[in-house]
C-alpha cells in the first residue's frame, strides 16, 4: 500500500495525533515502530467476523502532539482464565519494554470495529477511564472491512470536555444531559492523524507499486458490494428498532409523571376540602405532610444509551453515504476505462 493521505490518515508505520483540535502535527523525523501494521496483524490473527480485538498504545507527548510509537495486544482469554489479571499483564509488558529501552508510556488503546459498530457504552466507559487517568489518551478505531476495500480506515477519538464532566458526575438523566447541552454530535471529538513511514519503507512501497500489474488494480473498480451495503442497512435497522424501544420507555415515563401529577393535585384538593369542613366544625386542620414522600416521582430512564444509539445510527448513515459515493466513483472510472479501451 503506497503512502498516501486518507481522510483520517495515511498508511505507514507510526503516527502523531494533534492534541490541539485542528492543529497540524509536525512532520519531523522520529524513531517509529510499525504500529499500524501491528494492529492489522493483530486483527488478522485473532479477529473473526464481528469479534473485536483490543490493545494498548504506547508513546510520548511532544509539544502539542501525541506520538504513538508502539503497541501490544490484549491477550484473548476465556471465562476459565479466572486468575488472569489484565492490569498486571499490562504492567509487566510496559516494564519489559522499558528494560529494552522502548517507549513504554501508556497513551491510549486501540480497538477494531465491525461495520463501524464502535459507538457503545463499553467504549465510552473505557475511554473515560483512560482519559480520566491520562489526559492525552486517545482510542484508535481500526475498520478492517473498509480497509479491505482499498483504503486504510483508522481514526482517533477522545471524549469531549462536556461529556467528561457528565461521566464524572455519573448522572445521565434527561435533565443533566440537557443542562450540559450534550447531544450525540458533541460526545466524541476526532483527533487528526498523520501516519509517517520511515524512508526505507517508503522506498519499498514505491518498488512494490512499480511491480504491481495494471490488471490487479482493476479489481478496485468492482461494483460487487451488495453484501456490505446489505449488512450496513441491517445494522442500521437494528439500531433504529432499539431507538424506537427507547422512545417507548421515555414516553411511558412521561405518562407516569403526568398521571402522578394528577394524583397529587386530586389529593391536595381533597385535603383542602376536608380542612374547610374541619374548620367549619371548629376542628384543627390536618397536619402538614410531605407530599413528595407520599408520591415518590418515577425514576427517569437514563438517556445515555439513547445518545449512543443516535451516534451509532449517524455512523451507519455516514458509512452508507461514503459507500454509495465510492460506488458512484467506481462506476464513472469503469465507464471511462471502457471508453478508453474502445
Amino acid at each position: 500500500m503506497a503512502s498516501r493521505k486518507e481522510s483520517s490518515g495515511a498508511a505507514g508505520s507510526g503516527f502523531g495525533a494533534s492534541k490541539g483540535k485542528g492543529k497540524a502535527p509536525a512532520t519531523g523525523d522520529s524513531a517509529v515502530k510499525q504500529v499500524v501494521l501491528k494492529i492489522i496483524k493483530h486483527y488478522q490473527e485473532e479477529g473473526q467476523g464481528n469479534e473485536v480485538v483490543q490493545g494498548v498504545l504506547l508513546g510520548l507527548v511532544v509539544d502539542d502532539r501525541l506520538e504513538i510509537t508502539n503497541c501490544f495486544p490484549f491477550p484473548q482469554h476465556t471465562e476459565d482464565d479466572a486468575d488472569f489479571d489484565e492490569v498486571q499483564y499490562q504492567m509487566e509488558m510496559m516494564r519489559s519494554l522499558r528494560h529494552v529501552n522502548i517507549d513504554h508510556l501508556h497513551v491510549g488503546w486501540y480497538q477494531s470495529t465491525y461495520y463501524g459498530s464502535f459507538v457503545t457504552r463499553a467504549l465510552l466507559d473505557s475511554q473515560f477511564s483512560y482519559q480520566h487517568a491520562i489526559e492525552e489518551s486517545v482510542v484508535l478505531i481500526y475498520d478492517p472491512i473498509k480497509t479491505a476495500q482499498g483504503s486504510l480506515s483508522l481514526k482517533a477519538y477522545r471524549l469531549t470536555p462536556k461529556l467528561m464532566e457528565v461521566c464524572k458526575e455519573k448522572d445521565f438523566s434527561p435533565e443533566a444531559l440537557k443542562k450540559a447541552n450534550i447531544a450525540y454530535e458533541n460526545m466524541f471529538e476526532e483527533v487528526p492523524i498523520v501516519i509517517k513511514n520511515s524512508y526505507l519503507i517508503n522506498v519499498m512501497l514505491w518498488e512494490l507499486e512499480k511491480k504491481s500489474g495494471v490488471a490487479d488494480r482493476h479489481e478496485l473498480l468492482s461494483l460487487a458490494s451488495s453484501n456490505h451495503l446489505g449488512k450496513s442497512l441491517q445494522l442500521l435497522m437494528d439500531r433504529v428498532d432499539e431507538m424506537s424501544q427507547d422512545i417507548v420507555k421515555y414516553n411511558t415515563y412521561l405518562r407516569n409523571v403526568s398521571k402522578q401529577q394528577q394524583q397529587k393535585h386530586q389529593y391536595q384538593q381533597r385535603r383542602q376540602q376536608e380542612n374547610i369542613q374541619r374548620q367549619s366544625r371548629g376542628e384543627a386542620p390536618l397536619p402538614e405532610e410531605d407530599i413528595n414522600k407520599l408520591f415518590k416521582p418515577p425514576q427517569p430512564p437514563p438517556r445515555m444509551e439513547s445518545l449512543l444509539i443516535a451516534g451509532q445510527i449517524n455512523t451507519y448513515c455516514q458509512n452508507i453515504k461514503e459507500f454509495n459515493a465510492q460506488n458512484l466513483g467506481k462506476l464513472f472510472m469503469a465507464q471511462a476505462l471502457q471508453d478508453y479501451n474502445n
